[in-house]
């Protein structure tokens, strides 16, 4: 039950910080915005791990850990972030987060080839189904735009830079997981706070170098202070969804987990429509592409054998929904 709530919390959280960090980009720069998401995210992290003892826990992680940990947070904090925050500027959150869930996808090809995971029915019916997903969403941003308000310009969506940086995005959020999988000494929830902050502090260290030099500073000195507000918004937002995320993973199965934290993709729409109405696609479309997208992850997640012992489904069905296959390296 509780790992259930910390899963909609972050999903709630998640959603939030990314309608703040595309109303921030309106004016603001997208390296601001990483850059700020990072930098608040370090004290809330030690924070948080605090009462389980900071250097007590964090020496429980080995240097091959450390790598693997440093690598996914600049894959995933860094790069993928800004891929994000770079694709919701070009055509709005909304149309971004379905695409996001190829990340589901690529965490799946990566853990059947690299970490031996089977194939299954239901895993190949997620993946048309989140395949789906974004078609539908795009041809929503294809209808014709509602009637123009005074003073706002219209938004027209960017495809072809939104689409490819999304995609990116995608990608680093399907390799971090594993990185991280690979790197926890053992599944607590302390670990999984240390590893945030791991992987947090490389990310801001990369980022932060760069910025801090004479060549940037004139930069720094013309920031976009409303836009600043927003960053840092979404910086605690994504912090809090980070920390909820690994505590959910902790008290509750991931497939349940996972499932419900896919409801960010509706909690992003009403963010949307309530901070950036006239900076995002909304329409019948886009709902239904980011419905089925949305299903796609949660039948990505579900276990094929707790499906059967819950429907008790005929034998031919059941046949099908137990299929399996792995890969041959295994």
């Amino acid at each position: 039950m509780l790992g259930g709530l910390f899963s909609v919390l972050s999903a709630i959280s998640f959603a939030y910080a990314n309608a703040t960090a595309r109303r921030g980009v309106l004016t603001g720069s997208v390296l601001q915005a990483v850059a700020i998401s990072c930098i608040v995210a370090l004290p809330m992290f030690l924070l948080a791990l605090s009462p389980f003892g900071v250097l007590e826990t964090l020496n429980a992680f080995s240097g091959r850990s450390v790598l693997l940990l440093s690598i996914a947070g600049i894959i995933h904090f860094a790069a993928a972030r800004y891929a994000n925050y770079r694709a919701a500027k070009a055509m709005g959150a909304n149309l971004v987060g379905p695409v996001q869930n190829y990340s589901l996808v690529i965490s799946l090809v990566l853990a059947v080839f690299w970490l031996g995971e089977a194939v299954t029915a239901l895993r190949v019916v997620g993946v048309i189904m989140i395949v789906i997903g974004p078609v539908l969403v795009r041809r929503a941003g294809q209808a014709p735009p509602p009637q123009p308000v005074a003073g706002v310009a219209h938004f027209k969506p960017n495809y072809r830079e939104g689409y490819f940086f999304a995609v990116l995005c995608a990608m680093g959020y399907g390799v971090s997981p594993i990185l991280i999988g690979m790197a926890l000494p053992a599944k607590t929830l302390a670990n999984g706070i240390a590893a945030g902050l791991i992987s947090h502090l490389a990310a801001t260290i990369l980022i932060l170098v760069p910025m801090l030099m004479p060549a940037q500073w004139p930069g720094l000195k013309v920031m976009d202070w409303v836009a600043t507000k927003w960053f840092v918004l979404s910086g605690l937002a994504v912090s809090l969804s980070q920390m909820f995320r690994y505590m959910a993973f902790a008290l509750a199965p991931i497939a349940v987990a996972t499932s419900i934290l896919q409801l960010h993709l509706m909690f992003r729409v009403h963010f949307s429509r309530l901070l950036n109405p006239h900076h995002e696609v909304f329409g019948g479309g886009m709902i239904a592409g980011t419905i089925i997208s949305l299903l796609g992850a949660v039948v990505l997640s579900l276990s094929a054998d707790t499906l059967i012992r819950m429907l008790s489904p005929p034998a031919p069905l059941a046949a099908i929904l137990g299929w399996s296959w792995h890969f041959g390296w295994h």
